[in-house]
Parts: structure tokens; C-alpha cells; sequence
């Protein structure tokens, strides 16, 4: 990055541009120029906001944006490449641990996970189901039953 903010300083200075003119005409903070200058990345919370203010002032001074923002990729890459996957997971974790929620949109993590018990339920349902039309059959009594015998029907009931 220092290399980057050298050469928009030599740049803007070969043109004879102020940095408050700079500033004027791009419509960004005279600090925030300066920063860029200097190299100090740390000044930016937001590296696109940082890449989109570098195009902007490399076209400002007629530089070729595309191989500014190769060599700010490459930075930004470089910075990156280093930082290890345990060193990402941590970030992570304390972040969510670092939230701030009130108690309104908190979210509220159950203890138990409600899949199995749902699951179980179903089961119980559906075995009790068929055990009591399994008793239902077999022991259900006989209906009324008709004899054929000499073409008259007769009927038993009891």
C-alpha cells in the first residue's frame, strides 16, 4: 500500500495538484487523501470503499485505474494470504460473543432440538394406530348372518 500512496503523491505532485484540490474536485476529505498517500490502510474500515476512492483519484490523475487496482489487489491479497483459518474462526466467534441484542431480539436457543421428539411422536401415533385396528378385527363379534334354506331366509340375532 505504502508503494500505491507513493506513487498517487508523485502522480498528483508531477501534475501540480494540491491536495486540497484533489480533495475539492474528487469530493473526499483532504485526510482521507493523505491517508491514502501515506499508505495507512488501517484509516479504512471498508477496503472497497478504500479500492473505489483509489480508482477514483488514479483516473483523477490520468494514471491507468486497471493497474492501480491490480496493484492494490495484489496488496489486499498479500494482506490476506497471511492471516491463518484459526485466526478467521476466532474473529468469527467473537464477534457473535461481542453482539450487542437487547432483550426484545435476542434470539432464544432451545435446549432440546424439537426434530426427534416430533419424530417420535409421529411414530407413537402411527403404532398406536394400527394396534387398535389390529383389536378392532380380531375382536369384533360376528354381524347378523342369513341362511339360505328352501328359498326362505331366515334370521338369527340372539
Amino acid at each position: 500500500m505504502n508503494e500505491i500512496g507513493e506513487y498517487l503523491k508523485t502522480e498528483r505532485r508531477k501534475n501540480g495538484v494540491s491536495i486540497n484540490e484533489a480533495s475539492e474536485d474528487l469530493d473526499i476529505n483532504p485526510m482521507i487523501l493523505e491517508a491514502i498517500e501515506d499508505g495507512n490502510s488501517k484509516a479504512f474500515k471498508d477496503m472497497y470503499e478504500l479500492k473505489d476512492m483509489i480508482a477514483s483519484y488514479a483516473k483523477y490523475l490520468g494514471l491507468d485505474v486497471s493497474k492501480m487496482l491490480d496493484e492494490f489487489n495484489d496488496f489486499i491479497f498479500e494482506k490476506t494470504s497471511k492471516i491463518s483459518l484459526d485466526d478467521i474462526k476466532n474473529a468469527k466467534t467473537k464477534e457473535v460473543e461481542n453482539k450487542i441484542s437487547s432483550p426484545y431480539t435476542k434470539i432464544k436457543h432451545s435446549k432440546y432440538d424439537l426434530a426427534p421428539i416430533v419424530l417420535v411422536i409421529a411414530v407413537l401415533l402411527f403404532i398406536s394406530l394400527i394396534v387398535y385396528l389390529v383389536l378392532k378385527i380380531v375382536t369384533e363379534e360376528p354381524k347378523i348372518s342369513k341362511e339360505l334354506s328352501g328359498g326362505i331366509y331366515y334370521e338369527l340375532t340372539q
